[in-house]
Order: structure tokens, then C-alpha cells, then sequence
């Protein structure tokens, strides 16, 4: 199965103490790029959030964002430092004599001290936490894989139909590079004639020999077989379950080769047009398969 790396997956789950968006965006990359956004009371369970994306998504560029919002909070707790407080009234009642200032000390003005009341959190159940986070991110995990699978169909099926252009073009090459000895024999002869007026002079074994050397050179017999083989693996790739990107762009890449071997061998425009045709066909090929997982 052929799997996009471009996908979108969100989830809402609600509890009595908190509830959690998880929101999931992916795009091409060539390696698993994961970057996560959370709260940073949830920085523990991290680990286990790139477990759960690693276990079902092998490449691309994934940012999780995770947002919470707490309902209850039955672990905070608020303190009062006596000390600093004693220390700040004193100080306060110092400056009243000192300055002879008439003005009553205020809870109002104390309070605002800086830490004299602190809030405290105590240590959370991590795994309560886990237990409510994993459902909304498993669901939206799912929602990024369905996408990244339907427009892996898409993605397959315009494959396939590439291919089916380009081995009818390799097929076109394959005829006329047959007739192309042929061709330049009598190409060859007919220069000789217009050249030599006395037809005893050709030496027909010179002509041979040179008739010989341009089909060693122009042949592109092994060029063809692989690429047709080249055609075959990629139909046989995209066909399998598992991550098929980087070996697809290989292949593409010896494909691209093979053609511009056949294209720098023929002594044909013809030929050389539906190479060029050939190439344009690989390197949409190309560009899709940058999209592949």
C-alpha cells in the first residue's frame, strides 16, 4: 500500500479533570522529523508520545500539538511564607517610625509582595494523565493515517498510468532502434554512390566493418532491458506494505539514467524525441514519489 506523507488528524476527549486537543500535521521529508508542542507539565510522557507516532508513521515532517485545558485542580495549594512576611511587616513598621508615617499597614499591600503567597503544585499522576491522553492522540493519529492513505491511492494509481505511458514509449524506441542499422546501411550506400561513380571501387568489407561499428555503438538493446525492468520494479513496489519512498527514488533515478544512455546512442531525431518524452514522463514519476512514505 502506497501512503502519502502529507495528512491532518485532530481529536477532542473530555474528562471531569481535564480535557485535551490534539491536533497532528505531517509533510514530506526525507527522514521522520517529529516536533511536539505541549504543556510543560506533560514533558514526561513524551517519550511515550514518539513511541505511538513511530509505531505507525516511518517519514516526514509530523508537528503534534497538544493543548489542555484542567478542569479541576485538586493539586495546587496555596502557601504562605511566614517569614517573608514577618520580615516585610517589620521592615514596613521601621519605615513608620523612622518617618513618622501615619498610614495603617494593608493585607492588600503585603499580599503583593513578591512571594509571600506562592501556589504549589504537587506531583501529578502521570499515568491518570496518560490514561486520558492516549485515546484523543491514537484518534488522531488515525485520522492523519486515513489521509495519508487516500491520497497514497491517488498518488499509486497516477503512478501506475505513468508507467503504462512510459513503456509504451520504451516499446516505440525498442521498433525503430531495429530498422536503425538498416537505415544507416542504406544512408551509407547512398552517400557512396553519389560520392563514386565506378561501383567496383566500394570496398564492400570496408562498408561492413563500418556498417558493424555503428550498430556497436548505437546499439541499446541493454538499456532497454533495463529499463523495462527498472518499470517492472516500480509496479511490483508500489504493491507492497511497507515504506516504499527512498527505494522508489532510487529506481526513478536508474531509470532517468538508462534514458539519457538510449538518448546520447541514437543516431535518430525520432528516437531522441521520444526519449525526451520518456524523461518528461520519469520526472513526473519524480516529483510525486518526493510525496511518498
Amino acid at each position: 500500500m502506497v501512503n502519502s506523507m502529507t495528512g491532518y488528524g485532530r481529536e477532542f476527549c473530555e474528562s471531569k479533570v481535564r480535557n485535551f486537543t490534539v491536533e497532528i500535521r505531517s509533510v514530506n521529508h526525507r527522514y521522520l522529523d517529529l516536533n511536539i508542542k505541549m504543556p510543560r507539565s506533560l514533558l514526561a510522557l513524551e517519550d511515550r508520545i514518539r513511541k505511538m507516532v513511530q509505531e505507525n508513521i516511518s517519514r516526514g515532517k509530523v508537528d503534534i500539538y497538544i493543548t489542555q485545558t484542567i478542569l479541576e485542580t485538586e493539586n495546587s495549594k496555596v502557601v504562605l511564607n511566614r517569614n517573608l512576611c514577618d520580615s516585610y511587616v517589620k521592615c514596613l513598621n521601621e519605615i513608620k517610625e523612622m518617618y513618622d508615617i501615619n498610614d495603617n499597614i494593608s493585607l492588600s499591600l503585603i499580599s503583593k509582595f513578591q512571594d509571600v503567597i506562592t501556589v504549589e503544585e504537587q506531583d501529578e499522576d502521570i499515568e491518570s494523565i496518560w490514561g486520558i491522553l492516549k485515546d484523543p492522540l491514537k484518534g488522531a493519529l488515525e485520522m492523519l493515517i486515513s489521509m495519508r492513505q487516500k491520497e497514497g491511492t491517488a498518488l499509486k494509481s497516477d503512478i501506475e498510468t505513468k508507467c503504462s505511458v512510459i513503456k509504451e514509449l520504451v516499446d516505440l524506441v525498442e521498433e525503430k532502434s531495429i530498422h536503425s542499422i538498416d537505415h544507416y546501411r542504406e544512408k551509407l550506400n547512398t552517400r557512396i554512390n553519389d560520392l563514386i561513380s565506378d561501383k567496383s571501387l566500394i570496398d564492400e568489407n570496408r562498408l561492413a566493418m563500418e556498417v558493424a561499428i555503428f550498430s556497436d555503438k548505437a546499439c541499446i538493446d541493454e538499456e532497454i532491458v533495463r529499463l523495462k525492468s527498472h518499470l517492472a520494479q516500480v509496479s511490483e513496489s508500489i504493491n507492497i506494505s511497507k515504506p516504499i519512498g527512498r527505494k522508489l527514488d532510487f529506481i526513478v533515478q536508474e531509470m532517468n539514467r538508462e534514458a539519457n544512455t538510449i538518448a546520447s546512442k541514437a543516431n535518430d531525431v525520432n528516437v531522441i524525441h521520444i526519449v525526451l518524452d520518456i524523461k518528461n514522463e520519469i520526472e513526473k514519476i519524480r516529483e510525486q514519489i518526493q510525496n511518498i512514505e
